[in-house]
């Protein structure tokens, strides 16, 4: 732990109960803003020309070519034959 998280580690283990409620609906706000900036970065990748294209376009072609399976097939399959499936990916 570095001496600034020390520091404020020691800060927080003054307050009271309303205080700890109040600095961790902060924390949890912050956090969601993060969230939220992420969930709009994988959003721009997401459009054409964005960063995710080609996956997204790789993912679509093994589909018209049949080379993928339901998701549940996979789940409800062995170990052994999901390593053997990304393998050959």
């Amino acid at each position: 732990m570095t001496a600034a998280v020390e520091r404020i580690v020691d800060q927080v283990k003054k307050l009271d109960r309303a205080e700890r409620e109040e600095l961790l609906d902060w924390l949890s706000d912050q956090e969601s803003d993060e969230m939220d900036d992420w969930d709009r970065e994988i959003e721009r990748d997401s459009r054409p020309g964005g960063r995710l294209e080609a996956v997204t376009q790789r993912v679509r072609r093994h589909i018209a070519e049949g080379k993928t399976r339901p998701l549940d097939d996979v789940l409800d399959g062995t170990h052994d034959e999901y390593l053997r499936l990304i393998a050959g990916a």
